[in-house]
Formats: structure tokens, sequence, C-alpha cells
């Protein structure tokens, strides 16, 4: 009794999972590279596009103060609040642990009481620029994913500038230029990002929303906005990601402009919280940052869904017969085909671009998205093969399934029109009713 019970309801659960294929799980994640399918030819691997989860970067870089002695304490240095010269009471010591400011109090754990910080030497120097150069590094192609944000324990520059590289360092392009005089700083008009447009997104900008003397001392962000760019083609609430993706996958520019290696702020100005310094107490114009935050991924060009932090650097976990740290180029022996990035499009898996073994000789193109279109609501794998709907079956997906089987197609005889027609409630009703039978 139990043996044939088993056999039913492995039946049922084969059918049951049939019918899920076409309940995909909400797109736009592309956290799995690959699943087994059933086909004609019995159980293979089906390849999608995939990507790491966003996570915080700051935890993976590595931190630059130039020049290096632009950091507090050495020699000890004793600072006055801007908004009251008269309170100085604020102590930066580099031998002492509690009151010293070194640059990996930017990325500690926010929260602390007191807060943390980095502090910049004061500018005893003046009126030469203080000028502060700090450089974030990952050894590794990574992608933004959220806004970029520094706050700052002391009042916001009023001159600054946000940099990116794309070649680990070697050359900079500017990211936006913030000012509380734009057209002054940098002979260019304020504008916000709500001023840009689809055909404007790449635009730099100089912005003064971000630049405000000690009046506004309780706004200490300093913000880069990426998801506001991202709406542009998102909407609103991001909820159109497949208009993004399209965009990112198929404008170079586009993809490039979210993409770094490294991040660099240079800090030009402090806040003077007047129009003129005072020169009599210059222990009131420094830089310094509590946090900076930057959200992202690991760039693995649409072949890896993990990212591994070792030995001090970032690597793709590469899938789709990929190597190299984004997953750039092919394996050996797996080159029958120049190697291609994954593709987001179609949604909601993508295209993976597998490399192919290179002895198989040359590929034939079974199938495409112009001439040799997969019928009856196939889908094209890697122009290799048609993945069919459980109805149809042949090299196009051109041939009913049921057309070898007693009785015609939709048949009263046709098994396969019965089972399509079985909605998935009623196929996990019937396996609770075959158990609780069998335990009477």
């Amino acid at each position: 009794m139990r043996f044939p019970l088993l056999l039913t309801l492995q039946a049922l659960w084969a059918s049951v999972c049939q019918t899920m294929q076409h309940y995909p799980a909400a797109w736009g994640h592309y956290d799995v590279c690959k699943s087994q399918v059933y086909t004609d030819e019995g159980l293979t691997w089906d390849y999608m596009a995939c990507q790491p989860e966003a996570m915080d970067m700051t935890k993976y870089l590595k931190v630059t103060v130039d020049p290096p002695n632009i950091t507090c304490g050495d020699p000890p240095e004793t600072y006055c609040a801007l908004e009251n010269p008269y309170m100085c009471n604020n102590e930066c010591d580099a031998q002492n642990e509690d009151l010293a400011h070194p640059p990996e109090l930017m990325f500690d754990f926010e929260g602390r009481n007191p807060t943390t910080f980095w502090q910049s030497s004061s500018w005893k120097k003046y009126p030469r620029a203080l000028l502060v150069n700090i450089t974030l590094s990952w050894k590794k192609t990574i992608e933004l994913t959220d806004d970029i944000v520094v706050t700052f324990e002391s009042g916001r520059p009023e001159q600054m500038v946000l940099e990116k590289s794309l070649d680990y360092g070697k050359t900079w392009q500017p990211y936006q230029f913030y000012a509380t005089d734009c057209l002054d700083a940098f002979t260019m008009e304020h504008k916000t990002v709500q001023d840009l447009t689809q055909h404007t997104l790449l635009d730099i900008i100089c912005t003064e929303e971000y630049s405000r003397g000690y009046v506004w001392k309780n706004a200490k962000t300093v913000r880069f906005e990426i998801k506001d760019r991202f709406a542009l083609f998102a909407g609103p609430h991001l909820h159109n990601m497949a208009s993004l993706y399209g965009q990112l996958d198929t404008t170079k520019n586009l993809r490039d402009f979210f993409t770094i290696t490294d991040l660099r702020v240079r800090l030009l100005r402090p806040a003077t919280g007047a129009t003129m310094v005072d020169e009599n107490n210059l222990s009131r114009y420094f830089y310094a940052i509590s946090d900076i935050k930057v959200q992202g991924r690991c760039k693995c060009n649409l072949h890896a869904n993990s990212c591994v932090f070792d030995k001090e650097k970032l690597n793709c976990e590469c899938e789709h017969n990929t190597t190299g740290p984004d997953c750039g180029r092919c394996k050996r022996n797996y080159q029958g085909r120049t190697w291609s990035a994954g593709s987001y499009l179609p949604i909601p898996k993508g295209t993976a671009n597998t490399c192919i073994p290179s002895n198989i000789g040359p590929v034939t193109r079974v199938c495409d998205n112009e001439l040799l279109r997969c019928q009856n609501g196939g889908v094209c794998l890697n122009n290799l093969r048609c993945q069919c709907t459980p109805a149809y079956t042949g090299l196009l997906c051109e041939k009913p399934r049921c057309e070898s089987e007693l009785g015609s197609c939709g048949g009263p005889n046709s098994g396969q029109a019965a089972l399509s027609s079985t909605s998935l409630p009623t196929l996990l009703l019937l396996g609770w009713m075959l158990l609780r039978g069998a335990s009477y």
C-alpha cells in the first residue's frame, strides 16, 4: 500500500514543480547563476545572469589621508567650537587613545557615545589653503547601489569635490562639486540632482545644497545621490527596475558611471561660518568626519552571485566557466567562443553568455531572437537550444507534446491536457488527501 502511494506522491510532486515553473519569484535580484531543469534530453543545467548582493563596502577598503601629517594630534592641539570661539576644550593627542582621531574612526561602528571621528589639524597656516585628500581603495571594481554619504562632525566644508577612479587610482574624474558658492568656487552654476533628466544624468554638477555654514550646524551630511539618479529610469520608488536594468545593459557609459575602483574626497576649504576668517582664532577651523557610507556590490560581469574577501582583497567566485577578479575572461579549455559579459535581458533571468568548451568545434546557432525564434512560448538559451513550455517539444518547440500520445491534443484521452488544466491548489489538495488517507 505504501509503495504505490509513494509513487503517486512522487508523480504529484513532479507535476507541482512543473506547475510552479509558471510562477517565478519576483525578478530583479539575479541571485542564482544556474538551476537544474528537465528537458527532452533529461536533467540539465539552465544558466542565468547573476550578481552578488549589495553590501557595506567600507568593511573592505583601505583608507589613505594625504598629506600624511594632516591628521591632528602630532603635536597635541586644542580646538575651539566653530559657533563659539570661547569654547576651546576639545583636545587631540595622537599618543592618547582616548584623545586620538585616526582615519579608521570614519568607518567604525556608528552609534557610540561619545561619537568617534577622524579630525584634521587646524587651519594654522592660513591664508594658505587647508587641503586634504581622503582616498578609499578597494583593489576591486565595484558597482554602487546606494547613495554615498559623508557625515561631518565639524561644520560641512565650504568647498569639496568627490572624485572617482576606474583604474585603481591612476586617473581621476569628478563625480560632483560642492560649495557655498558654486560660481565663485568652480565657475559652475548651482544645480541639484532634481535638475537632471535621463539625457543629462551623466552631467557633472556643482551643488550648494550640502555646504551651508554653522547656521545649519545640525545638518551634518554631504551626499552623492545614486538612488535619485536610478529613479530617472526606474521611477520615484524604484518600482520599474526593469527599465533601469535595460539601460545599464545597453549603455556602457551609464554602467561605467556607477562603477568605481576608488573614491576620493577632496576637502578644499573648511566651514568658517562667516564671511571673514577670524585670524586670531584659527583653531576654530578644521575638518572632522565621523562616518562615510558606501553601499555597492562586486562587479562580476553577471557571472557570479558571491564575492569573498581573501588575502586583503575582494574576489568574485566565478560561474559560467569564467575566471579572473571580475570574471572577465573564459577559463582555460572553455574558449570555444569569445568571452562576453552576462546580460540583464531578457527579464527576469537575463542571459548568462557562458563560456563553452574549446574542443567541440564550431557552435551551431539553433535559435535566436530574430529569424530562428523559439515557438509557442519557448525561450532561446544562449543560442544553443530552446527551453520549451511543458505542452510543446521539438527543436524550436514546434510540436505539441501530446501528438505522439493516445488521443488528439486536448482531447478526452489526452493526459497532457488534463495535467495542464489542473491548478496548483488542486494538486496540493490532492496530495494532502492522499497523505491523510494513508494515515488511516
